[in-house]
């Protein structure tokens, strides 16, 4: 799949003081719509051009931040429980992992632990985790009164993997120097400067808004939401930022972003368990370059 996806060029890969060269390490999130199978190769990409800060405001699973890991980054999203959950693995991996490791894997425990409503931050994280690896398909959902709702997943769903292959760990280590902010989109992307990237991975929502990938949440991503993203996305890039986003492969969308064109990307779907059955998903990736922007008329 790889060799189909024609983000980068020979020479789109150079040195940056800006990017700390360890190996990139693995998400410690389960999350719809992540960029794991792509994470690298948007990385690389955005390594060549980082010359400052690196953001992030649709945070998810994180995936690109982890290949890239800047040694300056401002990772955000509105969804408040994701961001307590990268707060506390930042600050307190050990007890992230001694929480998860008391709580036994069952379907019964599992339906007790969904019910649960703590309120202690670091509480909260390990319970959100904990569901995170033990839901089917590791699917983040909320009802309209902001309840997770995801069944059980059973089978080999389970979180040992966390510590089994030192997620949690490698991910506080990664986490260290990055700030990381509860935040809609527009109010972040709005601070960023010249030299600054963005990377954007906002629901695939589009203008009749029933083709796309929903992120589950108790707020979808709406088309007036995607109509902001593409203002302030223009706005930055005008300002010096190469902004760089991952939306839905739709006609309507790419009219958002005129002139810029985007480059077409072929995935599978990870959502059905049965790998024969997934299907195709094309999306777009919109690269907003400061340098084209300026010599257009």
């Amino acid at each position: 799949m790889r060799q189909n996806l024609n983000i980068i060029q020979k020479n789109d890969f150079a040195p940056s003081h800006c990017v700390s060269y360890h190996k990139d390490i693995e998400p410690f999130l389960k999350w719809p719509g992540g960029k794991r199978w792509i994470a690298r190769e948007i990385a690389l990409f955005i390594a060549e051009r980082l010359k400052s800060r690196y953001y992030e405001p649709f945070l998810g699973g994180g995936a690109v931040f982890f290949a890239l890991r800047p040694r300056e980054a401002i990772l955000s999203d509105i969804n408040k429980e994701l961001i307590n959950v990268y707060i506390q693995v930042k600050k307190n991996p050990d007890a992230i992992i001694e929480g998860i490791k008391s709580l036994p894997v069952s379907k019964e425990e599992y339906y007790i632990i969904r019910k649960e409503g703590p309120k202690d931050p670091l509480k909260c994280a390990i319970r959100f985790l904990y569901l995170n690896r033990t839901a089917f398909g590791g699917i983040f959902r909320l009802n309209s009164k902001g309840e997770f709702n995801v069944p059980y997943g059973g089978g080999k769903r389970t979180p040992d993997i966390l510590w089994r292959k030192g997620l949690i760990e490698n991910a506080s280590e990664a986490l260290k120097d990055a700030r990381l902010v509860v935040s809609d989109f527009e109010s972040i992307i709005n601070k960023a400067e010249p030299g600054d990237v963005i990377y954007c991975d906002p629901t695939y929502t589009t203008a009749h808004e029933n083709n796309g990938f929903i992120r589950y949440n108790e707020r979808n991503f709406s088309w007036h939401d995607q109509q902001r993203l593409a203002k302030v996305a223009m706005n930055a890039c005008e300002r010096g930022s190469v902004v760089i986003i991952s939306n839905a492969c739709s006609p309507c969308l790419s009219n958002l972003y005129k002139p810029f064109q985007p480059r077409q990307l072929t995935r599978k779907s990870l959502i059905c368990p049965d790998s024969k059955s997934r299907r195709e998903i094309n999306e777009y990736l919109f690269i907003l370059d400061p340098e084209i922007f300026q010599k257009l008329p």
